[in-house]
Parts: C-alpha cells; structure tokens; sequence
C-alpha cells in the first residue's frame, strides 16, 4: 500500500484527489497539509511514501521547500502536481529533487501511474509536457517572485487578500512604514507599479492564498 500525503492550500483540490485515490487499491492518502510548514510536522506523525505537492503554497513553498526536504527527508519521493506548464520550472523542480511533474490538467490514469512510478524510485514527467522540456531551451532565468525575502511574500500575501497595510502590519507586528518599504521594494522586483499588476502576477504565477 502506498502512503500518500497531499500538500494542496485548495480544500477542492485535495477532495477532488482523494476521490481519485478511492478508486484503487494500493494507495491511501494517509496525511494532508495546506502549508510547507505542515508538511514537516506531518511526517513526524505519519509514516509517508510519496509526497504530492502543490508548488504554490502559502509561506513556505516551491524550490525552497523541495530543497528543505531534500536535506531533512532525502528519502521522501516527492510528486509534483502544478498548475504550471513552462518548461523552465518544470526543469527547476526536477533539479532541486522533485522525482516527477504532473500537471493539474492531467488524466486521472496519468496521475495514478506518475504515484507508483516516483514511490517505487522512478522518475516521471507528464506526457503532455514533453514538448515544453524538448524545445524550451532558453536560459533557466529566475522568476521574479523567487527573489521575494520571507516578509515580503507575507506582505504579498496579505496585498492579494485584500487587507489594507495597518492590518497586514498588525498581523506581521511591524510598524506601518516597515510593510510600506516592503511594499514598494516587492513591487520594484516584480516590476510592477500598482496593486492590480501585483495581484495580476500572483494570479498568473499561483501565488494567490484562500
């Protein structure tokens, strides 16, 4: 039997694969997390085969987290499962030590056979993006957001959600000016000059938060 945690921030999401996971009879989804930090405190409590994780989680997420794991559970298969397609960050999770890539547009059957592959060693990349790894040669150039310190993704975060910066100050215990400076240095690195570009980027890159 594999044992299977689901690290997704969509409560529809996670449903709806566990739904999928019902329809066999080796694998069971034995542990679920909705933020990289609940990930780590899962398995101390469960005894896990394969990681499927979401690259786009609050807090701590995507290359950060696959590399933390990678030094704290190198023996944990980890399973990609991303609404992103663009062959530069499907390379990058590879390299940083996810053991396969599924899109969330993928079959159920894609899904099931990238689990038993990637638990029992192998390696696996969805059919579909076989062209996006084949012909995107273009030099792996860093996402924008990747240059985001902690505090400044929090302070994002909180932008997306809609919470005015007193409020996002109070939930970080920072004075108003300090969220404001990382307000403005955020936007300087994503290159954009107004609230609506900034929520536009996160949408775009998943960054968005329930």
């Amino acid at each position: 039997m594999i044992r299977l945690m689901i690290a997704d921030d969509h409560a529809i999401v996670r449903s709806g694969l566990k739904q999928i996971i019902a329809t066999t009879i080796d694998i069971a989804v034995v542990a679920e997390a909705t933020r990289g930090e609940e990930i780590f405190e899962q398995l101390q409590k469960d005894a896990v085969d394969l990681l499927l994780l979401d690259m786009s989680m609050p807090g701590l997420a995507g290359l950060e987290l696959i590399g933390r794991l990678q030094r704290t559970h190198a023996r944990l298969p980890i399973l990609v499962l991303s609404m992103h397609n663009e062959g530069q960050i499907v390379a990058r999770a590879l390299r940083a030590g996810a053991g396969g890539y599924v899109t969330k547009d993928s079959e159920p059957e894609v899904l099931l056979a990238a689990i038993r592959k990637v638990t029992h060693g192998g390696r696996f990349i969805d059919p579909a993006l076989g062209n996006v790894l084949v012909f995107d040669h273009g030099p792996a150039r860093p996402l924008a957001h990747e240059a985001l310190s902690e505090r400044e993704r929090q302070v994002l975060e909180g932008i997306v959600a809609g919470l005015p910066l007193g409020e996002i100050a109070d939930q970080l215990h920072l004075s108003p000016k300090t969220v404001s400076t990382h307000k403005m240095r955020l936007m300087e690195k994503l290159q954009v000059d107004n609230n609506a570009d900034l929520i536009r980027y996160a949408i775009r890159h998943g960054l968005t938060v329930d």
